[in-house]
């Protein structure tokens, strides 16, 4: 099976930062993409960053210029840098991993059981 986890969610102030991490473990044979999505109360899930395989990266519009996704191939995890942090960044966060299990063609999509992040002064 494949499992994943985040962490690192909480309370900020605006302006301010979180760093949320998801880590990827299990019977894992290839990753093609990890991504984080978020979704508000009474909102659709939207796309907050993804990154691919070969390093590549893209950006929901709202979060351009203020996070940064990053992955560590060696350890199967991803971090997202969530700086000057604005109060409609409240949201439940969720980690997505895009891949297939180990000794699998199909590629699956495995989602983590979602972080909390609220941004209120």
């Amino acid at each position: 099976q494949v499992h994943v986890v985040e962490s690192g969610g909480g309370l900020a102030q605006p302006g301010g930062s979180l760093r949320l991490s998801c880590a990827a473990s299990g019977s894992i044979g290839s990753i093609n993409a990890m991504a984080w999505y978020r979704q508000a109360p009474g909102k659709q899930r939207e796309l907050v960053a993804a990154i691919n395989a070969g390093g590549a990266t893209k950006y929901g519009d709202s979060v351009k210029g203020r996070f940064t996704i990053s992955r560590d191939k060696a350890k199967n995890t991803v971090t997202l840098q969530m700086n000057s942090l604005k109060p409609e960044d409240t949201a439940v966060y969720y980690c997505n991993l895009q891949g297939r299990r180990l000794f699998m063609t199909r590629a699956n999509n495995y989602w983590g059981q979602g972080t909390q992040v609220t941004v209120s002064s």
